[in-house]
Formats: C-alpha cells, sequence, structure tokens
C-alpha cells in the first residue's frame, strides 16, 4: 500500500524527483470516478452544434487524423498548428475550407473560446506538457500513441484528465474496432479458448543495411521551429535524420516498442482482462543496422503477469518475415497469437481464426474448441475504419462527458509496459513490477528510470 508520503504528493501531482524516490498509486481515487460538468462550452456543446477542434502536429499522423475526423458530420476545424510551415500549409490546403486559422506555436490555443480540444499527433516528448496544459485550460484532448516517454509522464496526464474533469482518448483505436469489440467484449477470447496462458507479437520490419541512416548537424530549415520542435528535451544542433519522422528511432524522442508494441500490449490486456505485469525481462542491442539509432534493432521481451500468463514480444528490424503462422487464406494469420488451452487464436485488424488444440499426451481425445474463421466483410469493412470511429467517439464523449473508448488511463496502463521493457534492457535486468505504487521492488537504478528530465523552462505541473 502506498504510504501517506506518497498519497498527499500525488493529489497535487508529484514531481518528478518524488515519483522516482517513492512511486505513486495508479488509483489515486480518480480511476472510477464519473466525469463532472463544469461550466466551460466543451460540457454545453448542444447536439447540434459542431465540435471546434484544433490539430496540432498536422504532417504525416495528423494529416490521417484529419482524415478520419473529416468523416465526422460533427466536426468543425478551428485551428491547423505545427511548426513546421511546410506542413502547415500542406494540410490547411488539403483539408481546411478557408474558415480556420493557422498557429505555430500551440500555447496561443489554450485560451481561444472557438476551441474545445485538441488532437495531438505531436512528437511523443510533447504529449504530456500539451494534453495536461490542454487539461487545465479546460479544454478535451485526442493524444495519439504512445501516452507519454515516461511512466512519471503518463500518470502526471491521469492526474490532469481526473483533476479537471476531461475527455482524453487516447489513439489506440483498435478500441473502437468492430472486430475486436465483438470479440474481446460481447463474446469474451477465453469462452472461445479456454484459459490463455501464452500470448505472442512482434513488430518486425528489415532496415538492414541503413536504418535511418547517418547524418550531421546542419543549420536547420527555415519552415522549421527547431527549438519549440525539442522543447523539453536538451538543446541540440538540428539533423535530417531526427525530424521529422525519424525521430521515433532515437531514445530521447521516442522508441518502436512504444510506437508499435503500445498497440499489442493494449489489446492483450484489454482481451485478457490484465492490468499490469508483475515481472518484465527485456534483452536485445543494436545488432546488424547500421545507423544513428539510439534504440535497438533487435529486442525480445517476455512479461509475466501474477495470474500466470506469459506475453512475449519481439522487436525485429534487421529481418521482416513475420513469425506469426501463415496458411493460403491469411497471410499472416494475425498480429497477435493467444494461445488458449481449448485452441489457439490469431487476429487482425478484419479477421480471426480459431484453431482448435489437440489433446497432448495423457489426455481424453474428446474434440476441444471449434474451428472458427470471421471475417469483416462488405459494408462492414468499409464501415470498420477504426480510427474514424475512435474519433468519433472522442467527439461523441465530448458531448456526453462519458469516458472514451481508449481512456486515458488504460493507455497509461499500455504504454507502461513498453517504459518497463526499455528499462529492463537499459540495466540488463529482470524487474519486478509493483503497479499499485508504480514502483520496481528489486533495482533501485531501475526506479531512476521511472521520469525524464525536462528543460527549463519547461515543467510539467498540474
Amino acid at each position: 500500500m502506498a504510504s501517506e508520503k506518497v498519497s498527499s504528493s500525488t493529489q497535487r501531482g508529484a514531481t518528478r524527483r518524488e515519483f522516482v524516490q517513492t512511486g505513486v498509486a495508479t488509483s489515486l481515487g480518480f480511476g472510477l470516478a464519473a466525469l463532472q460538468t463544469p461550466s466551460s462550452r466543451a460540457e454545453i456543446i448542444g447536439a447540434n452544434d459542431k465540435v471546434r477542434l484544433a490539430f496540432v502536429g498536422v504532417a504525416n499522423r495528423g494529416r490521417q487524423l484529419l482524415t478520419a475526423f473529416k468523416q465526422s458530420p460533427d466536426l468543425k476545424i478551428a485551428v491547423f498548428c505545427d511548426v513546421d510551415a511546410k506542413a502547415l500549409a500542406l494540410a490547411a490546403e488539403q483539408f481546411g475550407d478557408g474558415s480556420e486559422s493557422k498557429a505555430t506555436d500551440f500555447r496561443t490555443l489554450y485560451d481561444r473560446d472557438d476551441v474545445d480540444g485538441l488532437v495531438l499527433a505531436t512528437p511523443d516528448h510533447w504529449h504530456a506538457y500539451q494534453t495536461i496544459e490542454a487539461c487545465k485550460a479546460g479544454k478535451d484532448v485526442y493524444c495519439e500513441k504512445p501516452l507519454s516517454t515516461s511512466i512519471w509522464e503518463g500518470r502526471m496526464m491521469v492526474q490532469a484528465a481526473r483533476k479537471y474533469q476531461r475527455v482524453v482518448q487516447v489513439g489506440i483505436h483498435r478500441r473502437s474496432a468492430p472486430l475486436y469489440r465483438r470479440l474481446f467484449d460481447e463474446l469474451g477470447l477465453e469462452n472461445k479458448i479456454g484459459r490463455v496462458t501464452v500470448a505472442r507479437t512482434s513488430h518486425c520490419s528489415n532496415m538492414y543495411p541503413n536504418g535511418i541512416g547517418k547524418a550531421q548537424p546542419t543549420a536547420k530549415p527555415d519552415y522549421l521551429d527547431w527549438e519549440l520542435w525539442l522543447g523539453p528535451r536538451p538543446a541540440r544542433p538540428y539533423q535530417e535524420n531526427i525530424a521529422p519522422y525519424k525521430f521515433r528511432w532515437w531514445g530521447e524522442y521516442c522508441s518502436q516498442i512504444a510506437n508499435q508494441g503500445v498497440h499489442f500490449f493494449d489489446m492483450i490486456r484489454w482481451a485478457l482482462g490484465e492490468k499490469a505485469p508483475a515481472s518484465i525481462c527485456a534483452m536485445g542491442g543494436k545488432f546488424a543496422v547500421d545507423d544513428d539509432r539510439t534504440i535497438p534493432d533487435t529486442m525480445a521481451v517476455c512479461y509475466e503477469f501474477a495470474s500466470g500468463r506469459l506475453v512475449t514480444f519481439n522487436h525485429f528490424e534487421s529481418n521482416g518475415n513475420s513469425i506469426m503462422a501463415t496458411d493460403a487464406d491469411f497471410r499472416p494469420l494475425g498480429w497477435v497469437e493467444y494461445r488458449g488451452t481449448q485452441g489457439t487464436c490469431y487476429i487482425y485488424d478484419n479477421r480471426y481464426i480459431i484453431k482448435p488444440e489437440k489433446p497432448g499426451q495423457f489426455q481424453s481425445k474428446e474434440p476441444r474448441a471449434k474451428e472458427e474463421v470471421y471475417q469483416l466483410e462488405g459494408p462492414a469493412v468499409q464501415n470498420a475504419d477504426a480510427t474514424a470511429l475512435h474519433a468519433q467517439n472522442f467527439i461523441d464523449c465530448m458531448r456526453s462527458r462519458q469516458r472514451p473508448n481508449t481512456d486515458v488511463e488504460e493507455a497509461h496502463l499500455s504504454t507502461t509496459m513498453s517504459h518497463l521493457a526499455n528499462i529492463s534492457l537499459a540495466v540488463r535486468q529482470r524487474l519486478e513490477w509493483d503497479a499499485e505504487a508504480e514502483r520496481i521492488t528489486n533495482c533501485d537504478a531501475a526506479n531512476d528510470q521511472l521520469a525524464v528530465e525536462y528543460r527549463k523552462p519547461w515543467e510539467l505541473k498540474l
């Protein structure tokens, strides 16, 4: 149980040092509380009113989100915002109607009366600060995954959402996908395949030999505010294989187990009703790809849950063939493999297949699970754009004040699994995790990595 010292500090938002020293309870008394109804306009949006959103970060994933959100009849784009003037102009041309405004500094958005919420597709090291400041300003938030770059940041984001009673949807969009909701929520995966003791998944991409390449620092492009791009991270010269997208291979700003793995971890926790692992062990390194990356090109992680399950995640970027089973109709059979006592389920975004188990040594020969193939077809597939459904769920929750499908707490728990793997790899040790206190119990050096330093004048505070 958390000490009085921990409980007291978390009510006002633990500082980085306090978090590292003491950990923090995950419930905080907020987890099951219903959203209240403050007096901001975002709380009283009428049935016929369009929700006015500012889109912050409008390149790459930002454009994908604009495409998804534009499918909603309930949306009014109020502002396009980006530190890259080229990306800003392109988004306005492609998605605007001329009535929107443009901004290069997100801080100008918080006091605007014509903005009900922010959609954040910024680099990961900005998610925590931008989300917390939006909550403090009375704005709801759609924040892209991964939620944060540290466990401390993620917990602070949950605190902010609860303290200021904001809707915070995180872009782990499969929680809005029809196939997953059918199998996990309506049918129940273990009702289909029995007790699941192992779940396996992977991210594979052959980036050998050059990866993200090698580059020297250069003068920043005239159209990019590099200082604001860096924000709370240490100052450094511009380098072309960091921004705009390749930051995902630099541990200072992201990691691929966070970028890709968080989707899988969330699906596994959801399907199996798990909160957090009890122990984590990661191995790997930069084994083959010759580039500037500061994260592994090869990584294998094993998580053990107190309930008696193993989850394995493989991050392979020097070989790209799938490690999942394949057959003539499913190549590959799935992104996640769930191995149950009665059968194995392979699942992908628009299909799943269940293969029955064969009785093993000394067991009776009665048939076990039924073989099953379920695939979305026709209009069901056309209407199953999970990102668009996720966007609409966010807009709906802005009106209803209900928790969204991927509430910030769920996203924090799933993102934490990614961070724990990176910490285990850094300290080269199996870690024991106290999920209630959010603290590693067997390695003080690992606890030093639960939080991240912010460069002044940037700081997280509630």
